[in-house]
């Protein structure tokens, strides 16, 4: 990461070691024993089969091999990271808006990291009525560093081999590109992972107060107007577009970057509250107050 990060650890190699580890195990293990071709012996007696046997116990396998890390990272302008001079109650206000888990500190600018803070570190060491005086430097994890070339594959298996869940993304000149988790590279396999933070994708919206709705991107837009009494979509300009966040997109042209708000010619404001750089997924909907229904 350059003279100014002597010390770091090393940008992670595309191929890891092949030495002599003991087996992959658990749900991990089992995806990268899949990626894996078998061994001679393990073959010897036993037929033939499908070609794409080796790839239906888990979907998208193929991806661990195909994809790149700067194919899945969340590019550096997206980065929620925390500087080594934050204090205690600043840095719970991030964990608790940004719902993150992990957060990569770093000191003065994020190409200088020094680790990263797991929150559940911050609440043994300062919940349950603890006295403990706060030290961010006491909870630094260390991080790992991944070329942006280097496959999907080969990172996750070093991540799971090292214990270390996020990678920074360095680029040529040292700097920091980009952050990628261990979820994001499991996600390829095998599709989003929800949990119990994560909104329920059978309910496309919901309304949070009169007249403010969170609404996923994916709701069918004629559905949600009805809902709403309002029309948002122009008959002859956006006849082809069945979806609020294909509107959205539509009218920009590009998909918005988080907390950017558009406002449409009706009065009514869409929040982005979720996206990724190549699709919207959740919006924040607020109608103009005198359409408002009177509770």
């Amino acid at each position: 990461m350059g003279s100014s990060n002597d010390g770091l650890p090393a940008i992670a190699d595309a191929n890891p070691d092949d030495g002599s580890e003991p087996p992959q195990r658990g749900f991990i293990g089992r995806i990268l024993s899949a990626f894996s071709p078998p061994a001679a012996s393990d073959v010897m007696d036993v037929a033939p089969a499908p070609a794409q046997a080796a790839t239906s116990e888990v979907p998208h396998i193929l991806n661990l091999r195909r994809l790149r890390v700067d194919d899945v990272a969340t590019p550096k302008a997206e980065i929620v990271a925390v500087p080594m001079t934050i204090g205690l109650d600043d840095l719970v206000a991030v964990f608790r808006e940004s719902g993150y888990s992990r957060l990569p500190v770093y000191k003065g600018t994020m190409d200088h990291p020094q680790g990263f803070l797991l929150f559940k570190d911050l609440a043994l060491q300062q919940g349950f009525g603890a006295t403990t005086r706060f030290s961010l430097r006491k909870l630094l994890r260390p991080i790992m560093f991944a070329a942006p070339s280097m496959p999907v594959g080969a990172l996750l298996q070093k991540m799971q081999k090292e214990r270390i869940h996020m990678a920074l993304v360095i680029d040529e000149y040292g700097g920091v590109d980009g952050v990628v988790t261990i979820e994001d590279l499991i996600e390829t396999v095998i599709g989003e992972i929800e949990d119990e933070h994560d909104e329920d994708e059978g309910v496309l919206w919901k309304e949070e107060k009169p007249g403010v709705y969170l609404v996923q991107s994916m709701a069918p837009l004629a559905t949600f107007e009805a809902a709403i009494g309002m029309d948002l979509h122009d008959e002859d300009e956006d006849d082809d577009i069945d979806t609020l966040g294909g509107l959205v997109f539509l009218r920009t042209g590009r998909v918005p970057a988080v907390g950017e708000i558009i406002t449409h010619e009706s009065g009514v404001e869409f929040e982005i509250v979720e996206a990724d750089p190549r699709r919207l997924k959740r919006l924040r909907v607020r109608l103009p107050q005198a359409v408002v229904p009177a509770k």
